[in-house]
């Protein structure tokens, strides 16, 4: 197991991947900020897995990046949890080749930033909604973190699905030439997703936690059974959250590529979930069968 050649200089990093690519390397990539849990683990080692698809070694790159464009004003930017250390372990155990983690946030976004990057529609709504300038973050340092590697093949999980949607668009739209892979929710044993901010949690909380998983896991099984009215099932999974003590920032039932709320619950339909256990909000998802 080597470890990953860590580099804080996002310019001689750029420098590498144009080389690497004008030399003919396939670049995977997978953007993260830190504190990688095992959803991220199966992103880097999908990325290894691409890299390689040709036949030859290519380069499975990641990086870690607090991106504080996309946290507000009265959000954890200042205690999101950091633990490089760990992080470049499991990078390594994952067969990552580089590792960009810049030494000072402001290389990539400095306070003075002027150029953002906006993806209208599927920006509208949901996380949102109750997130302003959030996704206006995301895209604008995503952006950032493609110019600077040159990408082929791009990693996201799909429990932030709304976000992947949201770069789909964006390298769409600006033809990017990055393939955008959305990749399965990982969940504990116990069901709840996987996030650096299960860290947040208290043991009742993270027993509370798991209404959003069990709310999600109901609504699909009565889809199962023929249940199809949409306000039914938004009804059924937001009783499921208030029995918890959730506070519910939304739930809905929308369509998987436009994000479009849906009256009526099609093979494919999504239910998405946020809700705050305690002080830590928490997101996921279904596809309905």
């Amino acid at each position: 197991m080597n470890a990953p050649e860590l580099i804080t200089d996002p310019a001689a990093w750029q420098a590498r991947c144009s080389a690497a690519r004008d030399g003919g390397a396939r670049i995977t990539l997978v953007t993260t900020m830190g504190f990688l849990h095992d959803g991220h683990v199966s992103l880097l080692r999908e990325a290894r897995a691409r890299a390689d698809a040709t036949g030859r070694k290519g380069l499975a790159l990641a990086t870690i990046f607090v991106n504080p464009a996309q946290f507000g004003p009265n959000e954890d930017l200042s205690r999101y949890p950091r633990d490089l250390e760990g992080d470049l372990a499991k990078c390594a155990a994952a067969g990552i080749d580089w590792v960009l983690a810049p030494s000072d946030p402001r290389m990539i976004f400095a306070p003075d930033h002027e150029t953002w990057v906006t993806v209208e529609r599927a920006s509208e709504g949901l996380c949102g909604a109750s997130r302003p300038g959030h996704f206006r973050g995301v895209a604008t340092v995503v952006a950032k973190l493609f110019n600077l590697t040159r990408p082929h093949v791009a990693l996201f999980g799909e429990k932030d699905f709304q976000q992947l949607a949201v770069i789909r668009a964006m390298v769409r739209d600006l033809a990017m030439g990055v393939e955008v892979v959305g990749m399965p929710i990982v969940r504990e044993p116990d069901g709840l997703a996987r996030s650096s901010r299960n860290s947040y949690l208290s043991p009742d909380e993270r027993t509370r936690a798991l209404a959003i998983s069990r709310a999600l896991r109901e609504a699909a099984e009565a889809a199962g059974r023929g249940e199809r009215d949409a306000a039914a099932l938004r009804a059924r999974a937001r009783a499921r959250l208030e029995e918890a003590d959730a506070r519910v920032d939304y739930v809905e039932l929308v369509h998987p590529d436009s994000l479009a709320p849906v009256a009526r619950a099609d093979a494919g339909s999504v239910m998405l979930i946020a809700a705050h256990v305690g002080g830590t909000r928490l997101i996921d998802n279904v596809r309905l069968p």
